[in-house]
């Protein structure tokens, strides 16, 4: 019998996860991580890591098997919370729960399971994992969850062939009414709980509240740029080079206050990001303002009305060499290579047709069509068919 330890989360996915291992012949073992104790940002009243280790508690019972609860708060601060303040602090859009996997599940965790005599780890993650064999060597492959409305590939992006080959994903061959079919069926206190939203672990966070706690307040001026601004018909010009074109397509506008007209204050320009309409407090235009630009050196942003603002699509974006991960190794591309992939810049966004392209400096993605919203501190991921190849954070 093989030991798997499942991250029981207090939610309906890890419950179901754990039963299905238990069936297949597993030593289960439920493990809760405390991973926050602030509860002054959390939206909601109840306390929400309280509720959730009960349930997990709950389904331990029901289910006959261990459980135990372990503090990794102190990591989580440091390796996420720290992050994130230090990403808005530098005007990027970090994505916590891609970090989390790969800094907390899939590793402090992942460690002490294997202490504990794991197998393997388990997760209630719609996504699944086959392994090859290619030239001898076992090659895991990180596969998009069955349910096409449910998968969470992208928030794996950044694991490795390491970290894969010790993981399990049990429901993610199921649709998510099947997870909670089962659930109801075994009695799980789970089977109708709403998922969880928000922060990874945190619950749902007052972004700008929980940034107060490090970056201060400070006002400045919200600039609003018209479509028609001239820079957005700048004729295409003849490049010496195709890095040169990969470099114009990847180009971000460059804004400064001359280019629109002031109409509104904010209180601190790192507590926004770039696609984002609420939270402007500016009214009277005819369409909505979305943010197209931050500028955290001169505290300003930029906006304009209405989501198909020019200033908020692109084609290009870069990835610096040491902000690339491969999760299949042996694809990487080597210099002056490229590849037709799929790829998605955020969770909820659809597969996009790009083509990768290796330089010296790092990789270009070129997409076919213009994307909107994106963000440096974003990750962005690339599939292959439906596996899911590689990842890396937009420079």
């Amino acid at each position: 019998m093989k030991r798997v330890i499942v991250g029981l989360s207090g939610g309906v996915d890890s419950s179901v996860a754990a039963y299905l291992l238990k069936e297949q012949g597993y030593e289960v073992i439920g493990l809760f991580m405390k991973n926050w104790h602030d509860d002054s940002v959390t939206i909601s009243d109840e306390c929400p890591w309280l509720d959730d280790s009960n349930d997990a508690l709950l389904v331990a019972e029901k289910l006959g098997i261990p459980f135990q609860t372990v503090d990794l708060s102190e990591e989580y601060k440091e390796r996420i919370v720290d992050y994130m303040f230090n990403e808005y602090e530098r005007g990027r859009t970090p994505n916590p729960d891609v970090l989390c996997n790969r800094e907390i599940k899939f590793d402090v965790f992942l460690k002490i399971a294997l202490s504990l005599g794991a197998d393997y780890v388990a997760t209630g993650h719609y996504c699944r994992k086959d392994t090859i064999l290619k030239e001898g060597k076992e090659v895991h492959r990180l596969l998009a969850g069955k349910d096409p409305n449910k998968d969470q590939s992208y928030f794996l992006c950044q694991l490795s062939q390491d970290q894969l080959s010790k993981t399990l994903f049990p429901v993610g061959e199921l649709l998510k009414p099947e997870v909670r079919e089962i659930a109801k069926e075994q009695n799980l206190v789970t089977a109708d709980k709403k998922d969880s939203q928000g922060l990874c672990f945190i619950g749902k966070v007052r972004l700008p509240e929980f940034l107060q706690q490090k970056l201060q307040p400070k006002q400045g001026d919200i600039i609003e740029i018209s479509s028609t601004e001239e820079m957005y018909n700048k004729t295409i010009p003849n490049f010496n080079s195709k890095e040169e074109e990969l470099e114009f397509l990847s180009l971000k506008y460059q804004y400064g206050v001359n280019n629109g007209k002031i109409v509104g204050k904010h209180q601190g320009a790192h507590y926004y990001t770039k696609g984002q309409r609420k939270g402007l407090a500016v009214g009277g235009t005819p369409e909505p303002l979305f943010v197209i630009e931050t500028d955290v050196k001169t505290n300003v942003i930029y906006t304009g009305q209405g989501k198909e603002h020019p200033g908020l699509y692109r084609r290009g974006l870069f990835i610096s060499n040491d902000e690339l991960h491969w999760v299949r190794s042996d694809l990487k591309l080597q210099v002056d290579e490229k590849l037709d992939v799929m790829a998605r810049i955020r969770y909820r966004q659809s597969l996009e047709k790009a083509t990768l392209h290796q330089v010296d400096s790092g990789m270009y993605i070129v997409f076919e069509n213009p994307q909107s919203a994106i963000m440096e501190g974003q990750f962005v991921a690339w599939y292959k068919d439906e596996e899911l190849v590689g990842s890396g954070v937009i420079s």
